[in-house]
């Protein structure tokens, strides 16, 4: 059994993974850029808004197996946690902090070891691009050194559930790669591990989000239609899944997150002319920012210089997590065109507010993005003290 680990980028994926692996026995070293980060896990401070990976942050066990350093150190398993923006211009993933992290393990590795890829990657990455790049350094992979990828799950809000409870893939470039990369995830995960080989395993993820993103986009079309027509979308909705093969999402003001809005160009990266369908509803989803702007302004065309109050910055209801939030994007263009807008949330640090009534007063429209359920609870029980704070008492809500 492998006893040391190096999980490299402590972030949103990295350091909880590294958390649990450290609850597992393992003897886990982060590895991040930055110093505040790596000071951070060596004194015990946690920065982050989960109190359940707090809580077992804080085990004895977690705090004598887990330390954090800026550059990797020899171990048994190496596991690759960086991002993978999109190149907005080019529309294709950029892997310059995967290839990166994969080039600063080259000295430590020795035979015998296993590099793992979280990181979100075009299909074909371990294949295409860290195999090449370990092979160069004269390592034959799937003999000397075996490599994987598993790809992450987190969820903003619920990270420890969803690393724990949550089903997971798990491809190797080899039978042996595969086995041991599922040994590493079955110390902690409780779903079932599912086996397969690294560029299906990539292409899973992938599909597991642009899925998510088509079926938004359709919703999102079925809304547009509807409000040409006066049909009440919500309405139309909830009858159509009435039928038992159905099930349409709601629509939104957009698609934000850290996969979701980005994935899906992976896809047409690798294979543009197999899929239409899914950058058309990547099109789509972009362009509903512009759109709720355009209605937003529709509804104050009446009103000279607008204060605008907009509730909610965070990319879905109830987290803290504001990473290609369309909120945040409509309140951008807002103020691009000249409106003045104050943004609150609730769950943002920085964004509080006392009320939802004292940040209204003297506002002219009370834009509601993102519906916390805070925010909810208020807009019904202090509908009318808010509305007769306000100078004009516009209350614009999104599908809702």
């Amino acid at each position: 059994m492998a006893k040391k680990i190096v999980v490299v980028g402590t972030g949103y994926v990295g350091l909880p993974l590294a958390i649990m692996l450290a609850h597992s026995g393992y003897e886990v070293t982060g590895v991040d850029v930055q110093d505040s980060i790596v000071d951070a896990i060596n004194k015990g401070v946690l920065d982050i808004a989960e109190d359940e990976v707090k809580r077992v942050f804080e085990e004895p066990a977690v705090r004598k197996n887990l330390r954090a350093r800026k550059t990797p150190l020899p171990a048994d398993v190496f596991i690759i946690c960086v991002p993978t923006p999109l190149d907005e211009k080019k529309k294709t993933a950029d892997l310059a902090l995967v290839t990166q992290a994969a080039e600063s393990l080259v000295p430590y590795l020795r035979a015998g070891n296993l590099v793992i890829l979280e990181s979100t990657v075009p299909p074909g990455t371990c294949r295409n691009v860290l195999t090449p790049l370990f092979e160069k350094a004269g390592l034959k992979v799937g003999k000397d050194i075996l490599l994987a990828h598993c790809p992450e799950r987190i969820l903003p809000g619920a990270v420890l559930k969803e690393l724990i409870e949550d089903d997971r893939v798990v491809g190797g470039v080899n039978a042996q790669s595969t086995k041991m990369a599922k040994e590493i995830y079955a110390s902690f995960v409780k779903g079932n591990l599912y086996e397969t080989d690294a560029t299906t395993a990539e292409l899973v993820k992938l599909m597991e989000n642009t899925y998510r993103d088509v079926n938004i986009a359709l919703a999102n079309e079925f809304a547009g239609v509807a409000a040409g027509l006066g049909v009440d979308i919500l309405k139309a909705i909830e009858l159509a899944n009435k039928h038992p093969r159905v099930d349409i999402l709601k629509p939104g003001i957009g698609v934000g997150g850290h996969c979701i809005p980005i994935v899906p160009w992976f896809i047409n990266q690798v294979d543009p002319s197999n899929s239409r369908l899914i950058t058309a509803a990547r099109q789509v989803n972009d362009a509903v920012p512009a759109k709720t702007v355009a209605d937003i302004k529709k509804a104050l065309k009446d009103i000279k210089d607008p204060q605008i109050v907009a509730l909610g910055i965070t990319y879905k209801p109830n987290t803290y997590d504001t990473r290609n939030s369309p909120a945040q994007q409509i309140i951008d263009l807002l103020k691009a065109e000249g409106y003045h807008v104050k943004a609150c949330d609730p769950m943002v640090k920085g964004y509080e507010y006392k009320s939802i009534e004292s940040v209204a007063s003297g506002a002219d429209c009370l834009i509601v993005l993102v519906e916390h359920k805070a925010i909810r609870q208020e807009l019904v029980q202090s509908a009318a003290a808010i509305k007769k704070a306000m100078r004009h008492p516009i209350i614009l809500r999104f599908y809702q």
